[in-house]
């Protein structure tokens, strides 16, 4: 009996000591573990199955390279454009070409049938006439007056006569040869540069006139093109002379024109409120034509530092810039910044962090989510 006493004894004496060991264990557990915030709500830890998913990068120092983005439109390079007027009256005939093909320089784009043309030769055939006719009388003159019958005064107004008649043929030839120097009625338009029919504004048997204000063709060599820039008011300080600049079309998503901002117009479009600035780009395999929109990206520095954080770490939420500062362990803070401006994928910052910082730079909206919640 007292054996079986015993053994009770010690059996409870054994459970209380497992009841105690739990309850020490239970405590030691719930010391060990975080603490909630005094809100009641739990901190988010990043799991360590997305933790190695993340890119950490770190908050960088470097110069400061401004950037400013405009629209634009690609245009002619009107210093090596030519706008092809008549010169004469006439119906056209025999175009040529069509818009958009390559021409020589000198290359016939049309003739022109014109009753100018043959005024002109009739003009040379009066003039030529006159010439002998009073070179006749000239020679006439002077054998008069080697025989005594003719006075020395009328040598001269013979050889004045003679004179003028040649300056007329002259002057005759000139004006046929500014046409064309065609003889046989006809006006043949060519072309003074190489380049490719930009504009057509004739068709077969079209009467035209010297006084239309429109021109028959216009050829640009598009070898190099403009770019005009749309700059806004608030951003007139960001522009200068020389900048480089990088162009990117709809047609072509994938690939950079370069070139420099070699005009700036200084004044304000009324209506738009923008300044126009110009942009030349060299365009040898003719990949850039008139009318493409285009972005302009032109970038430049004042040789200042600034520190900046990629893209792809900044986070925009209520109005503000947020950056995840990554503390190890799985831990991050939310953290607000004063963004300054971007160039490609990086992004200037005035404060908030410091270089050398670790942030967060992949799944950024996803985790800020969770560690606002």
């Amino acid at each position: 009996m007292r054996i079986q006493r015993k053994n009770i004894i010690s059996q409870l004496a054994a459970g209380i000591f497992i009841v105690v060991g739990a309850l020490f264990l239970h405590s030691c557990d719930e010391g060990s573990a975080i603490k909630p915030d005094p809100d009641g709500k739990q901190p988010y830890i990043v799991p360590d199955s997305l933790l190695k998913t993340l890119t950490i990068d770190t908050v960088r120092q470097g110069e400061l390279i401004n950037s400013l983005q405009m629209t634009g439109m690609v245009d002619f390079n009107q210093d090596k454009q030519v706008n092809i007027f008549p010169l004469v009256s006439g119906n056209i005939r025999e175009i040529k070409v069509q818009l958009g093909d390559y021409v020589n320089a000198g290359q016939v784009l049309a003739t022109v049938r014109s009753s100018e043309m043959a005024g002109y030769t009739n003009n040379l055939i009066q003039a030529q006439t006159n010439v002998n006719a009073t070179k006749k009388q000239l020679d006439a003159t002077t054998d008069l007056f080697q025989s005594g019958l003719a006075s020395n005064l009328d040598v001269t107004n013979a050889q004045v006569n003679y004179d003028q008649a040649v300056a007329q043929l002259e002057m005759v030839k000139r004006i046929l040869r500014i046409n064309g120097d065609d003889t046989t009625g006809r006006f043949v338009v060519k072309t003074p540069i190489p380049g490719f029919i930009v504009q057509k504004q004739v068709t077969n048997d079209q009467a035209i006139r010297p006084d239309n204000g429109n021109a028959l063709f216009t050829i640009s060599d598009l070898k190099d093109v403009w770019v005009w820039g749309n700059v806004y008011e608030a951003n007139l300080d960001k522009i200068h002379l020389g900048d480089y600049v990088d162009v990117t079309t709809l047609s072509y998503p994938g690939r950079v024109f370069k070139g420099r901002v070699d005009k700036i117009m200084h004044v304000l479009d009324p209506t738009s409120k923008v300044m126009k600035v110009r942009v030349v780009i060299d365009n040898p395999d003719y990949t850039l034509r008139p009318q493409m929109y285009a972005t302009i990206t032109a970038t430049n520095t004042d040789h200042k530092q600034a520190i900046y954080v990629p893209l792809s770490a900044l986070v925009f939420d209520n109005s503000r810039y947020y950056v995840l500062v990554y503390h190890g362990g799985g831990k991050a803070d939310i953290t607000p910044v004063d963004r300054m401006s971007t160039l490609g994928d990086k992004v200037y910052l005035t404060d908030g962090v410091k270089p050398g910082d670790a942030i967060i730079a992949s799944n950024t909206l996803a985790i800020y989510d969770q560690l606002n919640n």
